[in-house]
């Protein structure tokens, strides 16, 4: 005799109450990976990395060797750019033209302003 089958018989005979059985609860990964990436913070970490993968694509490739996004958070860019005289184009001449860009290429709510840093 099965353990569990063993087991309702002893209830039933005792006159326990029958255990309810629990409401099946499956969802498809098509429901459950969006989600979880949202809960565990990688939904941000994807766009991030996208963004990287696209920025000689934006920026061409002088700025590109010269600079490189290091992280994307709450929608800011921050950008490490190697020379002082690049930030200044970049802050002051360029800024908006490739903000325009990205915004354009993955949405505002992705990309909301670009911080840049000498480093």
């Amino acid at each position: 005799m099965a353990s569990s089958l063993r087991s309702a018989v002893i209830a039933e005979w005792r006159g326990l109450p029958e255990k309810k059985t629990k409401a099946d609860r499956w969802q498809s990964p098509a429901e459950v990976v969006p989600k979880l990436m949202q809960r565990l913070g990688l939904r941000e970490r994807l766009h991030e990395t996208e963004v990287i993968d696209a920025w000689s694509k934006i920026v061409g490739e002088f700025i590109a060797a010269h600079s490189a996004p290091v992280a994307l958070r709450e929608g800011v860019l921050y950008v490490r750019v190697l020379q002082p005289a690049l930030h200044y184009e970049l802050e002051q001449i360029s800024k908006s033209e490739i903000l325009r860009k990205l915004k354009q290429r993955f949405g505002g709510k992705t990309i909301r302003d670009i911080r840049f840093r000498v480093g």
